[in-house]
């Protein structure tokens, strides 16, 4: 699984001229899953994004996390963050997950996020996206399972 985290002032996804989603301070998530991806490692990804220390304490210092700052989620579903470029000038998605594995983990996911007490809003899974935000900082982080949950 790989999640590209974005921390934003705000942030949000319309499809066909509605509003899906949108937040105010907090994460952007733009959430991959391959064909190897578990529950248990949607789980483990959540959990970390949840602990992550991002926001800026009263000294200036990544200590706060989402809670800390009464943050919220916005989840968006992005198979291309598994495009493989290797060969030729057309990306290859083989490594993404189907549609039905990909959006059960997906979902799994934006659940358990809200188990641990966060308020998120989604995207539309497989819909065509537009992606509004305001990126904090600039603060981007790349996170991938296969370094996170080994």
């Amino acid at each position: 699984m790989k999640v590209v985290l974005q921390r934003v002032r705000k942030a949000s996804v319309t499809v066909e001229g509605s509003v899906t989603g949108e937040i105010k301070k907090g994460f952007l998530l733009f959430i991959g899953v391959s064909h190897t991806d578990t529950e248990d490692i949607a789980r483990k990804m959540a959990d970390k994004i949840s602990k992550l220390r991002i926001f800026e304490d009263g000294d200036g210092k990544t200590n706060l996390s989402l809670s800390d700052v009464s943050g919220d989620i916005l989840a968006v579903s992005q198979f291309t963050l598994y495009a493989d470029c290797k060969k030729g000038n057309r990306p290859s998605f083989t490594k993404a997950g189907g549609p039905e594995h990909a959006n059960h983990l997906y979902e799994y996911m934006v659940e358990h996020l809200r188990t641990n007490g966060h308020r998120v809003e989604k995207g539309i899974f497989g819909a065509d996206m537009k992606v509004e935000l305001l990126n904090d900082g600039p603060f981007t982080l790349a996170l991938d399972s296969d370094e996170i949950c080994s």
